[in-house]
């Protein structure tokens, strides 16, 4: 059992844009230690942005499609006697950007047949535009958590 809490680590603002969050989506996206290659990626995506939307900056685009996939709710089991409970809770901020961030990178990759820049621009767009896979996953989860709000008073 964790006695005290761990201290968060800094992140370094990425290059291109100076912003704590593209670099934590680099983070997200890089597999095996390979950063440079998800810097590509992400890049590569943005620019794939800008090509399909002129009239909007795809910083903007990226950030506005994160707050959209971004979780309100979400479930938690508890175990109370010998039933267990899904529970809805409220999801810190933190774990609002870490989740959006984890789905969106997940369903770029389930695209299969196109280059990931292109995915992940794709997903993004998407996002950005209120539909794809990352925004039915955040409306499958707060539909769970309303549909579990009996069990809110288990909440501890």
């Amino acid at each position: 059992m964790r006695r005290r809490k761990a201290d968060k680590r800094q992140v370094i603002p990425d290059v291109r844009y100076n912003s704590d969050v593209v670099t934590r989506m680099i983070n997200t996206i890089m597999e095996r230690g390979k950063k440079s290659t998800a810097q590509g990626i992400v890049y590569g995506a943005f620019d794939e942005i800008a090509k399909r939307k002129k009239d909007v900056e795809p910083l903007e685009v990226f950030l506005q499609a994160l707050e959209n996939v971004k979780p309100r709710l979400e479930v938690k089991s508890r175990r109370v006697g010998g039933a267990t409970y899904q529970v809805p809770i409220e999801v810190a901020p933190e774990r609002q950007l870490a989740v959006g961030m984890r789905w969106v990178a997940g369903f770029a990759r389930a695209r299969g047949g196109v280059p990931m820049a292109k995915a992940l621009a794709g997903e993004l767009l998407d996002a950005f535009d209120n539909t794809g896979s990352a925004i039915k996953k955040r409306d499958d989860t707060h539909k769970m958590a309303n549909a579990n709000k009996a069990f809110a008073h288990y909440r501890w």
